[in-house]
């Protein structure tokens, strides 16, 4: 299966890095997990494309995020335990760059790099929260380079 195109609200398999990894000289990151797409827009060098990550481990006071409901999560196939978006820490990349991964466990012959859309009303949120935090400097992409 080919990769699909970069659309906000899609919801991917990343190796993001996270800001505070970046800022101690890492460039690859310590896992894959599930990145929402919440920016693809095309440039002369590709489709530069800016996720948010999304994390099991409850956010710090003062971390911005959207905690992601349990149906949304079942229809995506992602596991059980509550999850959120983080709104404050993102990556920005060309696509499909190198740190797209496959789903685990979807199959050879039906490699998936995406789970599905988030619905509407949480991308929204998630936007909207982002948004704050560029009108405020709050939240710089770490950009990823091949």
């Amino acid at each position: 299966m080919s990769l699909p195109k970069p659309q906000i609200g899609l919801v991917i398999r990343y190796a993001y890095l996270w800001r505070r990894e970046a800022m101690r000289g890492d460039d690859e990151a310590s896992k894959d997990r599930p990145c929402a797409v919440v920016l693809a827009h095309e440039t002369s060098k590709g489709t530069e494309t800016i996720v948010a990550p999304i994390t099991h481990t409850k956010p710090e006071i003062g971390r911005s995020c959207v905690e992601i409901p349990a149906p949304v999560k079942e229809r995506l196939g992602l596991d059980e335990k509550r999850s959120w978006i983080m709104t404050d820490d993102l990556n920005v990349f060309t696509w499909p760059g190198p740190d797209i991964r496959p789903i685990p466990k979807s199959g050879k012959a039906g490699q998936r790099f995406a789970y599905g859309f988030l619905p509407a009303s949480l991308t929204r949120n998630v936007l909207d929260q982002i948004r704050g935090h560029i009108h405020t400097k709050t939240a710089q992409p770490t950009r990823r380079t091949e």
